[in-house]
């Protein structure tokens, strides 16, 4: 396509105008070209000084950054010299050679993967090198490549941690144990930019670069984690999803996905059920296709890619569904869905656009704003989601810049054609969601993205929407959402282009018919109108061009139509002022503002201000020079003759006068300022006036519009600057609050219109409109993006005279104020608190006027804080005025007196809280301010993001912004710098100014407390290491030894100890030597005089910083060793040129003592955490200490449990001793604890390598082939092999994980060593160390394990308590590290516990077991024996004793016991569970409890144990008749479990367990008697009946039954439906289904239908749809009617949820039609009624086409003659039974009625016809008549909302006949 032909008329950026283009390439005389750079630092007023600048910090980067690693100095070196990195990135993009990049990446990446790394570090280092690696087109697979097994190890160690959950490693937001109050757990959501997501996205950016190789290596590691029923599945799919590369080049294909594409689309295929995988393998396939448009034909999978999106959206279809609840979690990720499918569309087969077309018909509906339900959301965000996705890909196709990465070949381009059909098909319901309920805010970001594609088919609809919109007044929301919605193509219409030239004409009568919309009634509507307008004014010249009709000739026929429009401009220019004058005055409501004293504006004015000053300053900035002059009259003679009060009105209006004066400073200054001062000079020509402490409200207004109007640029302010000082002298001192704050804002914006430098004019053309329409033609840029080259930035930068004058103004007004304040600070002078307050204004705005002309404080710095052999030095950075150092400095001054006076108010006078709030405010900004506030910063960068979005053309990309925006960018990269001066160089002032805030932070008022506060944690977040200066004076107020601390005191220190929610919490700074310090404190001011535990706010306090800790601790490293290879790189850094770091290398004795260095850091580090853990002992210990505190110590020490170091023994004692403390949180802190501390000394176990080949003697196979194989069948459980003497368990190989050697084996297949080589069991104590003996003494204590039992069997939340892992962890660990040792003191408990029947005692017993059998592991043959010979007994006993409470229980204990557990080692658990469950002697409730533990057990061992899987069976199918719902119910899911491993997936063997095939078919032969007869099924059966031998047919009633339950407990859960063989028993389930919806009736029935609805919604294969088929056309032919209708229902949601199979199969779609219209003739009412809203459903997802042979069938079947009715004998029953034509016409009338419903939004050519046909038979006999009158009264509620469109449909004729039907007289007839 050639440029010129671009959609929207852009043309081409100018030759070599490019950001990108050649001319870059060249090495400058720097020597280096860089990667790519920021380019609007180019544009910046001072921007030739940048070059030198950033070289300079460049090469300091690199020099200290490389000097840092080589000397080991990770911290604070090298920390402090990554974090300037990404601020340099920040700062200037990558600006640097390709060859810095490079080995910035591989530094990083080195640091990242060091294994010891605490995870702070680590996501430090990681998110810089996200950014590194950001821009992968800067960097092909040539420049670099990464290994992928550092990045696995690291996921491995942390997302699948095994010892996170024993609390022995603490990561950031990772569950905590025992803290998860409602508030956690929102924060957790909160801080989702968790380590995950960091890890996540660290590995999707490394990925490109992965070796060729890696694709098979991660194959090998990971395939043998999948086994489908285990959740090494999950973890191996997200391992797929996040790993593999998939953007190889194509010739290395078949290295990439070619090795695993077949193999996993296939078992995506074959899945069903959406297990949580399914979604990943979307999420793989969608980052496939996109990486390879082009090379993968996915043709084969489109119809079920299809389906599968379809059924994900969870829709709800046909008449009464079920949904199954798990489809509502685990449904796809929209996104993802949405990617796929994008980089499916072109190509030469279309296929994909044909079905994306079936699959917007088939929802088109949903999307009717009168739908509303949970589904909503997906499918809003389908429709953004799309076209946004289209626009990029042809981006991409179109206008990217060619890089490395693969591009797509020609012949899978989207051409015009492809791109046509997919508006086409998207558009109808886009426009249909502009109303949804939700809001048009998804519909708008579409029709943005459409109309950048295709102008013409988007935008007109729109606009035919928005015409009437404007007119009502009656709908606002329909306006909100049409305006919405003309904002979001507003920049493709203006610019017209050749595909919709007109697009322009409708400009200007949209604008005029929007300025009614400016109403001070509906807020909503006048912010949305305010949009609107500016958005098309930013986008227009508003210049009147009619006078070029006369003198130009060559204009097109659009052209000249837009130029005699122009004239309306100025109209509506004064129009909307005049609107505005409007709003203004009737928000001016005085009598009410003056009582009520409000100061400030309520929310919504202040947003109506904000939207009322930006749409005029953006219409005046774009109005040529005669509208202006017009338009500034206006508002002057407005603001002149008007007094306004100045809280609401006042503030408008001055805006308004403010844009004016922007806009042409000289015209507008000329007459304001003067008219101002004049009228302030009169008033305060009388002196009293100064004293007044209400003003007149004349000088007040016009003080505030001065203040206002000087707000421009500062030359044009210098003419009147005397006149301007003038007023200031009168002004400034006035006692009257109102009046002096507006004078200091008149002096605040003097001085920063003089010092700051900013752009001065924002127009959409550089040089404004004013140049003759002979040489200028503005039409012709309408729309046009701004040129980043030649913005032509008029720039403010301060000149000499204005800083001049802006001394002269600090001379005049800030240096007296300061000498009177430092007179009454040494006490000289007395003075009220009100002049205090005055003075302090006044010196506060001169400050933040006059920031950025100030230097920084001076002073020496304050270095002993954190030792290091790296420079810290901080880099300055220019923000374009020298400091003028000959003068004074005012900042130091004011700092040196606010000091000053701040000593003196917090001695004399603490209670002037209003002058502390300035002091505070001043001391914030003397710290901080340099010309802008951070959080001002933050939210323009929002607002600018924001704008950016609706305006931006995404289509063509390159920056094509619209010129205001460009401008507003080069401005924030101005702001970035001035607020990046770091203030790292942390000085003798800062500390003290610090100091103060901590005075104030605990002063004895709160709010003075709580503002000092807000002022203390941003300081503290601006000076590195601060904290560790102030921590001690923050814990100086817990000290419990200080008698003169005040309650106020010690609440300010506990908050400054909390900090707030964003910045830095002093109590967990992740640094031992802060900690040391803070914790213990903490702890230790329980004691302290001021702490009392009866002031909530207190108790709360403790609260918050306990938890916040226990939230945010992560474990601090204690090893900070930095590998040999990062060293080397370390050396490269520093030795590369360009710039080249001027630092000579390092000697070798520095690299010595760098080492020495870090090996005493280590050292101290260890030294620290056991010095912390002592100290916290200490602390706990103290006599009288609160146990509040005791509580929130020992959470502490729980933290300090780590997988590297042993806790101290004198903790380990504390915390066994714990184990029976008085206190349940401490006894559950001490389980934790204990379970880790055992975990830590656990003896390794030796293990060696097996070839699982030879042990099975086959040989390996060639290819994949999953499931039960020759060479894994050793690994299964087979009674005639049990190892049962000790020779035997000692012979045997014991795989204990379960899903080893299912698919595959892995590379090494490591096994437990014999027992010989083990570690030694069966120790006595002094074979023990000492933290063992600690443990072995208690638990060998008969005392202390009597204690401990007791507390455990005791209740904690009556009905809540469940089985509780971390005390199986407990007793798991007890009898792993000493085998049998404490047997014998337990015995007797357990077979005491076992024998009590209460709760709590029996899930005691359940954990110990539990635990038992776990930690047997490693036992030799004679303990295991002797094991089960004590265990056996009791299961049998707590079987017996199973309880409604404890069921639950022992299931979790038996599944707990089996999990990853070889099924040989606990043959006798399996043997005495399959006993006999059923075997009834506990009556129905126990066998059903032995069931679901039996279950628990086997479903652990999945697919080993086939052959007790065939035993239970065996078992259970005479058993299947059981008359017990109970025991039913558990049958049925013991039987998916049983068939759960017959799966067919691909490449799988056929299973050696149960198949539901040959299970099916006995069944089926036994539900015989059923299926023969033809009455309907009664369920006779009295449940108590059990006496004598029932007959074939109540024994298949009962056996039918549990078979129901079993499909229900399977339809979600299997992952593979056996569909053959349950399609035999569906004739049955037809008949049985009720047709009505009743709770009444029984349980078969009710079964029945539920069964049925679910397995409708099953997904089927191609294969299984003519079997499906064969079945419901034989049970529609049933004699039974309940059988037909029945039919019917399932066919809908079947159908719906598998849409695309079906149609991919043209026979199926005939048959489904032959079967509809044949039941339509049905001689049963209800089916006939039934197929007809089948056969309407169908229509209207536009499965079946409204075709002419259909209409025709139903006109002929209309026509049929009824027979004459003949006078009868009022008793005869002849009645009931209807005529064959009565039937026949009955048919046609449904038949075209459902046609007429099938459309309920729209009205297609046909339907007029018909409602005239339908009309014809409204007084033929019942039901016909009836059906006509329902169909009628269908079609007017549904089309009544848009019956004015609806309407043109028709003639005129049929409307008189419609209208007739309509208002139906036949209901008084």
């Amino acid at each position: 396509m050639e440029p010129k032909e671009l959609p929207g008329g852009g043309e081409p950026p100018e030759p070599g105008g490019d950001p990108d283009s050649a001319t870059d390439l060249v090495p400058g005389p720097r020597g280096f070209v860089p990667q790519k750079e920021i380019v609007y630092n180019k544009l910046l007023p001072y921007a030739e000084r940048l070059d030198d600048e950033s070289d300079l910090l460049l090469a300091q980067i690199k020099g200290n950054l490389g000097r840092a690693v080589q000397l080991q100095e990770l911290w604070p070196g090298g920390l402090f010299w990554t974090r300037k990195l990404s601020t340099y990135i920040r700062l200037y993009g990558r600006k640097f050679s390709k060859e810095d990049h490079v080995l910035f990446i591989k530094l990083l990446y080195e640091l990242v993967s060091i294994p010891k790394l605490e995870i702070s570090m680590m996501q430090g280092f990681a998110r810089l090198l996200i950014n590194l690696l950001k821009k992968k087109e800067l960097l092909s697979r040539d420049d670099l490549e990464l290994p992928w097994r550092p990045l696995y190890d690291m996921v491995e160690r942390i997302l699948y941690s095994k010892t996170e959950h024993l609390g022995l490693n603490w990561f950031p937001n990772s569950s905590r144990p025992g803290l998860s109050s409602p508030k956690t757990i929102v924060l957790n959501v909160l801080h989702r930019c968790s380590v995950e997501n960091v890890l996540k996205t660290l590995v999707k950016n490394c990925r490109p670069y992965f070796p060729e190789d890696a694709t098979a290596e991660m194959l090998e590691e990971w395939r043998p984690l999948m086994c489908p029923f285990d959740v090494t599945m999950q973890k191996a799919i997200t391992y797929f999803e996040i790993f593999l590369p998939t953007s190889l080049p194509p010739e290395l294909h078949h290295k990439g996905f070619k090795l695993w594409f077949d193999e996993l689309i296939g078992l995506w295929v074959s899945v069903q059920n959406l297990p949580q995988w399914e979604g990943q393998l979307v999420n793989l396939f969608a980052r496939l296709a996109t990486d390879n448009i082009g090379y993968i034909d996915w043709d084969p999978y489109v119809p079920k890619i299809f389906t599968r999106i379809l059924r994900s959206l969870n829709l709800p279809v046909g008449s009464n569904q079920v949904l199954v609840p798990r489809f509502l979690t685990n449904a796809y990720d929209i996104g993802h869905a949405v990617v796929w499918i994008t980089a499916m569309m072109g190509g030469p087969s279309k296929l994909v656009q044909k079905h994306l077309t079936g699959l917007f018909n088939s929802i088109a509906s949903f999307y009717h704003p009168s739908n509303n339900g949970r589904w909503l959301n997906k499918l809003m965000k389908l429709l953004q989601r799309l076209p946004n996705s289209v626009v990029r890909r042809l981006h991409r196709e179109r206008y990217k810049k060619a890089s490395w990465l693969t591009p797509v070949p020609e012949s899978h381009k989207l051409t015009d054609q492809d791109v046509t059909d997919f508006v086409q098909c998207i558009i109808q319901p886009v426009l249909l969601a502009m109303f949804s309920k939700t809001g048009s805010l998804e519909a708008a970001q579409a029709l943005q993205n459409l109309a950048l594609m295709r102008p013409e088919l988007v935008i007109p609809p729109v606009l035919e929407r928005t015409y009437p919109a404007l007119e009502t007044l009656t709908e606002p929301h329909q306006l909100t959402a049409t305006l919405s919605c003309v904002i979001g193509v507003a920049r493709s219409l203006v610019s017209g282009g050749k595909w919709f030239p007109e697009g322009p004409t409708h400009m200007l009568p949209l604008l005029m018919r929007a300025l009614p919309g400016v109403d001070p009634n509906d807020f909503s509507k006048c912010m949305i109108t305010f949009q609107f307008i500016a958005t098309f004014s930013t986008l227009v010249p508003l210049v009147d061009c009619s006078s070029v009709l006369q003198e130009r000739n060559d204009l097109t026929e659009v052209e000249k139509e837009l130029c005699s429009a122009t004239a309306e401009f100025e109209d509506f220019v004064l129009q909307f002022m005049d609107r505005c004058f409007g709003l203004i005055e009737s928000s001016t409501l005085e009598q009410t503002r003056e009582e009520t004293e409000t100061e400030k504006m309520t929310h919504l004015e202040s947003l109506v201000e904000l939207g009322l000053s930006s749409t005029f300053s953006t219409i005046l900035t774009q109005c040529s020079n005669e509208i202006f002059k017009v338009a500034l009259q206006k508002v002057f003679n407005f603001a002149v003759s008007n007094i306004f009060e100045t809280r609401v009105a006042g503030r408008m209006v001055a805006d308004m006068c403010r844009a004016a004066v922007k806009c042409c400073p000289v015209e507008s200054l000329k007459i304001f300022v003067p008219h101002c001062c004049s009228v302030i000079t009169q008033l305060t020509m009388n002196d009293d006036v100064l004293n007044d402490e209400e003003l007149d409200k004349e000088l007040l207004w016009n003080l505030q519009l001065l203040s206002e109007i000087t707000r421009v640029d500062g030359k044009k302010l210098l003419p009147y600057k005397e006149e301007l000082v003038k007023i200031l002298q009168r002004t400034l001192h006035l006692t009257c609050k109102q009046g002096y704050t507006l004078s200091c804002n008149l002096l605040h914006h003097l001085l920063r219109s003089t010092t700051l430098i900013y752009p001065t004019e924002y127009c959409s053309v550089p040089g404004g409109f004013n140049k003759p329409p002979s040489e200028y033609f503005p039409i012709k840029d309408w729309g046009k993006p701004g040129d980043l080259w030649n913005l032509g930035i008029q720039w403010h930068v301060p000149s000499h005279e204005e800083i001049t004058f802006a001394y002269y103004l600090l001379d005049s007004f800030l240096q007296p104020e300061l000498n009177k304040l430092q007179l009454y600070a040494n006490g000289e002078l007395e003075m009220s608190r009100d002049d205090v307050q005055q003075r302090l204004t006044i010196v506060h705005n001169c400050l933040i006027g006059s920031g950025n002309l100030l230097p920084p404080l001076k002073g020496e710095q304050i270095t002993h804080l954190v030792p290091s052999m790296v420079s810290l030095e901080e880099t300055k950075l220019y923000t374009g005025l020298d400091y003028d150092l000959s003068k004074e400095n005012h900042r130091e001054t004011i700092a040196r007196v606010i000091r000053k006076l701040l000593h003196h108010i917090l001695d004399n006078s603490e209670d002037d809280t209003k002058s502390l709030f300035l002091i505070i405010k001043i001391i914030g900004d003397l710290l901080q301010f340099q010309g802008s506030h951070k959080h001002e910063f933050d939210s323009r960068w929002k607002s600018f993001n924001l704008v950016k979005k609706s305006m931006e053309n995404r289509l063509q990309g390159k920056k094509q912004h619209i010129r205001a925006l460009l401008i507003d960018r080069v401005m924030l990269q101005h702001e970035l710098r001035t607020l990046t001066v770091e203030g790292c160089e942390y000085k003798k002032i800062h500390q003290d100014m610090i100091r103060d805030l901590l005075r104030l932070c605990t002063s004895s008022y709160g709010q003075v407390r709580n503002k000092a506060q807000q002022t203390f944690f941003t300081a503290l977040g601006t000076y590195t290491f601060c904290c560790r200066d102030i921590i001690p004076l923050v814990l100086e107020f817990l000290r419990p030894d200080r008698q003169d601390v005040t309650q106020q005191q010690f609440k300010g220190a506990l908050y400054c100890l909390l900090g707030n929610h964003s910045g830095v919490c002093l109590a967990n700074l992740h640094d031992w030597d802060c900690i040391v310090q803070t914790w213990p404190a903490i702890v230790s001011s329980g004691l302290s005089k001021a702490m009392s535990l009866e002031k909530p706010s207190i108790v709360r306090l403790f609260d918050d910083l306990a938890e916040k800790i226990h939230r945010q601790y992560e474990t601090i490293g204690l090893d900070f060793t930095v590998p040999q290879a990062c060293v080397a790189i370390g050396v490269l850094i520093q030795q590369s040129k360009y710039p080249s770091a001027n630092q000579p290398l390092l000697s070798s004795e520095e690299i010595q003592l760098g080492i020495k260095r870090q090996q005493e850091k280590n050292a101290e580090a260890l030294q620290n955490y056991e010095n912390l853990v002592h100290t916290l002992l200490d602390c706990v210990d103290q006599r009288n200490l609160p146990w509040k505190f005791e509580h929130i110590g020992i959470g502490f020490l729980s933290l300090l449990l780590r997988d590297d170091r042993v806790l101290p023994l004198r903790a380990i004692k504390f915390f066994v001793q714990s184990l029976n403390h008085d206190a349940i949180v401490v006894r559950k802190m001490a389980i934790s604890a204990v379970a880790g501390i055992l975990k830590q000394l656990k003896r390794t176990h030796k293990k060696l390598s097996i070839c699982p080949y030879e042990i099975s003697s086959t040989c390996k196979p060639s290819f994949i082939f999953a499931g039960d194989r020759p060479d894994n069948q050793w690994m299964h459980y087979d009674s005639k092999n049990i190892p049962r003497t000790k020779s035997e368990w000692e012979s045997s190989c014991f795989v204990e994980k379960t899903h080893w050697g299912y698919y595959t084996w892995p590379q090494n297949m490591v096994v437990y060593a014999p027992t010989e080589e083990q570690p030694k069991l069966g120790r006595n104590r002094e074979d023990m160390t000492e933290a063992e003996q600690i443990i072995f003494d208690h638990f060998s204590n008969p005392k202390f394990v009597e204690q401990l039992i007791n507390f455990l069997s005791l209740e904690d939340r009556k009905g809540k308590d469940k089985f509780n892992p971390r005390r199986f962890c407990l007793f798991k660990g007890v009898f792993r590290n000493f085998d049998d040792a404490f047997l014998p003191v337990l015995k007797p408990h357990l077979e005491r516990l076992v024998s009590d029947s209460h709760e709590s005692t029996q899930r005691c017993v359940a954990e110990i077991i539990a635990g038992l059998i776990r930690g047997s592991k490693h036992w030799t043959f004679e303990k295991v024996e002797r094991l089960w010979e004590l265990l056996c007994p009791l299961l049998r006993t707590a079987l017996g004793n199973i309880t409604v409470e404890t069921y639950n229980d022992w299931g979790t204990c038996i599944a707990t016991s089996c999990e990853s557990r070889d099924p040989r080692k606990l043959h006798w658990l399996f043997e005495l569970l399959l006993e006999s469950p059923l075997s009834g002697e506990g009556g129905s409730f126990v066998d059903a409890c032995r069931l679901y533990v039996l279950q628990g057990g086997l479903a652990q061992q999945e697919w080993r144990v086939p052959e007790l899987l065939h035993r239970l069976l065996k078992y259970l199918e005479p058993k299947l008749t059981q008359v017990y719902k109970n025991v039913r119910e558990r049958i049925g899911s013991v039987l998916t479990y049983i068939f759960m491993i017959d799966v067919s997936l691909p490449n799988t063997a056929p299973t050696k367990s149960p198949r539901v095939s040959e299970f099916t078919s006995r069944i089926l032969e036994k539900l015989k008697p059923l299926m023969d007869v033809d009455e309907e099924i009664q369920n006779h059966v009295m449940e108590e009946n059990g006496v004598g031998e029932e007959d074939e047919r109540t024994q298949g009633i009962k056996l039918l039954k549990t078979i129901l339950k079993w499909l229900m407990a399977s339809a979600g859960r299997s992952f593979s439906t056996a569909v053959t063989e349950q399609l035999q028993l569906l004739p049955l389930f037809f008949k049985i289904a009720p047709v009505e919806n009743d709770n009444s009736y029984d349980e078969l029935k009710r079964d029945a239908k539920l069964c049925l609805s679910l397995m409708s919604q099953g997904l089927l294969y191609p294969h299984q749809v003519p079997l499906v088929l064969q079945v419901l056309k034989q049970t529609a032919r049933s004699s039974s009617w309940h059988a037909r209708y029945t039919v019917l229902t399932y066919l809908q949601t079947m159908v719906f949820y598998n849409l695309f199979t079906f149609l991919n199969n043209e026979e199926a779609v005939k048959d489904i039609r032959w079967l509809v219209i044949s039941l339509l003739e049905d001689e049963q009412l209800e089916v006939r009624e039934m197929a007809a809203t089948t056969l309407s459903g169908l229509l209207q997802c536009s499965f079946l086409a409204m075709d002419s042979p259909m209409q025709i069938h139903f006109e002929q079947l209309c026509k049929t003659k009824l027979p004459k009715k003949r006078k009868r004998d009022p008793g005869t029953v002849g009645d009931t039974i209807p005529s064959a034509e009565l039937v026949n016409r009955h048919a046609g009338v449904l038949g075209i009625g459902a046609c007429i419903l099938s459309s309920p939004y729209d009205v297609p050519t046909w339907m007029p016809q018909l409602l005239m046909n339908l009309s014809a038979h409204l007084n033929d006999p019942q039901p016909i008549e009836m059906t006509v009158k329902k169909t009628l009264s269908n079609f007017r509620r549904t089309h009544h909302d848009n019956w004015q469109e609806h309407k043109q449909q028709f003639t005129d004729d049929q409307l008189l006949v419609l209208t007739d039907l309509l208002v139906s007289p036949c209901y008084y007839a």
